[in-house]
């Protein structure tokens, strides 16, 4: 499979992914023009989108949803919740509902959910299997807290696309009032740079080859200082892949998800 990520952060969030010449689209948080322009960018073709998948509805995941869906002819997936909070926007789009752990089959790939705690209808994160290389994408921002049924999804995944939202100092020290600090670092909010780094630590493993870290804050993170805490425990659990970090303004080079098969072992593996 070869990942896009075009876009993360509060204004935007964006990650196609293709193969056997079809794309999935997972959010749609910037325009219509601009993630063609993005995908034409990184080298991932636009003109064959097998389908949406949503996290949830907040605005800098969806803004363009229904208006991609119609250029598209593509359906859009996500939660119940997530559909119903978003009816008036999809009148006129095909929409498909995602059950929490339930395989669907999105033309070559395998997209599998389950809910997760932040302040939305119904937020998921979100695998996808290419069944016939047998690699998997896992996703998980906006989750609030990396619950037991989000660690269960997203085992065993060749490439992790998880939130480093915050640095938990500069948060503290911030620009935001005391009630924005409270959402933000609460259970329904966002993971801090220190969450990522336990989440990934329990869920590295040897097939593990690539590691994104998305929706920084531009205000309460940094993405030297996001990078150094989670290079940091990767480390000390011998990963040896890639550690990435996506930006709001600019596309990630495109790369391909490495199957279980191309890393050797490394001491420290689980």
């Amino acid at each position: 499979m070869k990942v896009g990520v075009l876009g993360s952060g509060s204004q935007g969030n964006c990650i196609a992914i293709e193969s056997h010449r079809a794309t999935l689209v997972l959010d749609a948080g910037f325009s219509p023009r601009t993630l063609a322009q993005r995908a034409a960018q990184v080298g991932i073709g636009f003109d064959s989108v097998v389908g949406i998948v949503l996290t949830h509805e907040h605005g800098d995941h969806t803004s363009a949803a229904s208006r991609l869906a119609q250029q598209l002819k593509c359906p859009i997936y996500a939660s119940a919740g997530t559909l119903a909070a978003m009816t008036r926007a999809l009148e006129a789009i095909e929409t498909v509902p995602l059950e929490p752990l339930r395989a669907v089959s999105i033309g070559p790939f395998t997209v599998k959910t389950c809910r997760t705690n932040h302040d939305a209808a119904e937020p998921v994160a979100i695998t996808v299997e290419n069944p016939a290389t047998g690699t998997k994408l896992g996703l998980a921002y906006d989750i609030g807290r990396a619950t037991s049924g989000v660690r269960h999804l997203l085992r065993n995944c060749n490439c992790l696309i998880v939130e480093a939202n915050h640095d938990d100092a500069m948060l503290r020290t911030g620009p935001y009032p005391a009630s924005v600090r409270q959402r933000i670092s609460g259970s329904g909010g966002h993971l801090s740079n220190r969450a990522a780094a336990q989440l990934l630590e329990d869920l590295c493993h040897q097939g593990l080859s690539t590691v994104v870290l998305v929706h920084l804050s531009g205000k309460c993170n940094r993405p030297d200082i996001a990078h150094e805490t989670v290079a940091r425990v990767l480390s000390e659990r011998g990963f040896r892949g890639d550690l990435l970090i996506a930006a709001q303004r600019d596309p990630l080079p495109a790369f391909e998800v490495v199957g279980s098969g191309a890393q050797p072992f490394l001491p420290g593996f689980a």
